[in-house]
């Protein structure tokens, strides 16, 4: 005997229990599990515990906005977010979309039209692509969801501009991060030529994740080009 298919998993995130209930009874009609979070801050541990296929995400929620949310999501995760709000206002839309929504869906809306939206999500999207919400390198962790670092269990302090270029090389391990990759989606698309920026960041990060700063283990130069996460 065939084990039945596990249905597709969508989290709803959305502040009014009435509008999650309605949501819950369109989309379990349609065959999707549903699960449910009040605020933003509830939508990200959801995410990353229960790994959900697809996320319906208002964008007015009482902790922080539906924008924030998907700019940290996007930080370790390519889920498809479909936006649903009362927000219509193309600024809105643009918003949401630029920090990496899939979709955008204005209330009221028709539930045939929200499942036809999410099938198409799933559609353009696999599993595969997604990286782990916490990752361990020797005596490395690295919590993505909660933007934390410790070392050997110890929590490691670093700046918003550290933390961009560990995440960025952590999501690229293995491969090789150019100079003007890191500066254009750090530092912006007029710091291209500012290498220096790079120098002095990475000296920091090794001094601070790494056993020995001179020899590095985990973050390794490739000489005139950028930068490698070795992950062993």
């Amino acid at each position: 005997m065939s084990t039945p298919a596990v249905p597709p998993q969508v989290l709803v995130v959305d502040d009014e229990k009435q509008i999650r209930r309605l949501l819950r009874v369109s989309l379990e009609a349609a065959g999707y599990g549903v699960t449910e979070a009040a605020t933003g801050q509830e939508a990200l541990v959801a995410i990353a515990s229960h790994r959900p296929d697809a996320i319906v995400l208002d964008l007015g929620l009482p902790d922080m906005s539906g924008v924030t949310v998907v700019r940290q999501l996007r930080e370790w995760s390519s889920v498809p977010v479909l936006i649903l709000s009362v927000l219509a206002g193309e600024d809105d839309k643009v918003a949401a979309l630029d920090a990496g929504a899939d979709d955008y869906l204005t209330k009221p809306f028709g539930a045939l039209e929200l499942t036809a939206r999410l099938r198409a999500l799933l559609r353009r999207t696999t599993a595969s692509g997604e990286e782990p919400a916490t990752m361990d390198f020797g005596d490395l962790t690295v919590d993505l969801a909660a933007r934390l670092v410790r070392r050997q269990g110890a929590e490691v302090s670093l700046t918003p501009r550290e933390y961009a270029m560990l995440r960025l090389l952590v999501t690229h391990r293995g491969k090789v991060v150019t100079h003007r990759q890191m500066l254009r989606e750090i530092w912006g698309p007029k710091a291209e030529d500012q290498t220096h920026y790079l120098r002095v960041h990475m000296t920091h990060l090794r001094q601070k994740l790494e056993a020995d700063p001179h020899h590095p283990r985990h973050f390794r130069t490739e000489s005139g080009i950028g930068f490698r996460f070795v992950s062993e």
